[in-house]
């Protein structure tokens, strides 16, 4: 079997590409919107057929891709028939399957995080895909989107942990590293979860948890119960660069590949001159226009060289972006994080 954990840095998402060598076939478990172009290039690369997007739940954390997928490759959207989410292929119950060549998940409800949260185990039950049911040594929270402590409690006890001990849990995210566990671990060493812990032990960590709500969450909710299907449909992607377009519809582009085409691009800065000037930095050879000036300056745009703005986290320079398409600008997009990411990923500025 061919199988890829791949992760979403900006939601600590892990989203899991499954493959049956042999028929060629593949499912997805839990793309994220932003990251669709990175997986389509995988799965064509790999000479494989997409089958197949499957949710774990309805995320409040990011946007899903399953929707862009089926758009580009046929594929179907499969969750929960609890989740509440409309636009969806395969609505699955408890003890459901989907299979991909040779090969299947099996569908366990979960219940808890969500109401429709599911576990996907693979056909040998050496793995399964726990999304926010469980988590390395934790668990997703249970305080909205029907979430129950109780229900949880009894979802992972019964649904997951009644699996081998050998079986490998792999999660929907992760906030420190780690990549994966078994159930055996989880079984001995969850904080939460564990053997030892009692249901009330647990209903009382979890409803003291203090948590502030996910900042994507009014967003990502709305999008998810549509299977990710946007509102205004993206723009054909761009000729010049790795551009992807992110669920509000902004154009973005990573600062490392920036960096590395500087001299064939017009960067203009939106921040305020103190900033531009500031601990930050700036981009060697930005152009300075601040985002309150740019509607009576953007002639001073040149319009020869694709076009990346920038701030000091990726807002202003958003709201800019989508100002300068509006008046004309087909090729220009937002650097992704700003001079915050630009800074963090140790590259040159003056």
């Amino acid at each position: 079997m061919i199988f890829r954990q791949l992760f979403d840095s900006q939601s600590s998402t892990y989203t899991y590409l499954l493959g049956d060598e042999a028929s060629g076939e593949a499912i997805i478990i839990d793309p994220v919107f932003e990251q669709v172009r990175r997986e389509v290039a995988l799965i064509e690369e790999l000479g494989l057929r997409l089958v197949a997007s499957l949710e774990t739940h309805v995320h409040a954390d990011h946007v899903t891709g399953a929707w862009l997928l089926k758009e580009k490759l046929g594929s179907r959207i499969a969750l929960s028939d609890r989740s509440g989410a409309q636009g969806a292929d395969l609505y699955l119950t408890h003890g459901a399957r989907v299979t991909f060549g040779q090969k299947y998940v099996e569908a366990r409800a979960t219940p808890g995080h969500t109401n429709g949260c599911m576990t996907f185990v693979l056909d040998d039950q050496s793995a399964a895909f726990t999304g926010d049911a469980l988590l390395i040594r934790g668990c997703g929270r249970t305080d909205f989107q029907q979430g129950s402590a109780v229900s949880l409690f009894h979802s992972v006890r019964e649904q997951i942990f009644s699996l081998p001990p050998s079986c490998m849990i792999y999660p929907a995210h992760d906030y420190g590293g780690s990549t994966a566990s078994s159930v055996a671990e989880e079984v001995a060493h969850n904080p939460r979860l564990g053997a030892q812990i009692r249901e009330e032990d647990f209903r009382g960590y979890m409803e003291n948890l203090g948590l502030p709500y996910p900042k994507l969450m009014d967003i990502a909710v709305p999008a998810n119960l549509k299977c990710g299907r946007p509102d205004v449909l993206a723009a054909t992607e761009a000729d010049w660069g790795p551009v992807h377009t992110t669920y509000a519809g902004v154009p973005e582009i990573a600062p490392q590949w920036v960096d590395e085409n500087r001299l064939g691009l017009c960067v203009v800065d939106v921040r305020e001159l103190y900033e531009f000037h500031g601990e930050l930095g700036h981009v060697g050879g930005a152009q300075l226009i601040p985002l309150g000036e740019l509607s009576r300056r953007f002639g001073e745009i040149g319009r020869a060289k694709p076009v990346v703005v920038v701030c000091r986290s990726g807002a202003r320079s958003a709201r800019a972006t989508l100002f300068l398409r509006q008046q004309g600008f087909d090729r220009v997009a937002n650097v992704t994080g700003g001079m915050l990411r630009w800074r963090a990923q140790h590259l040159a500025v003056e």
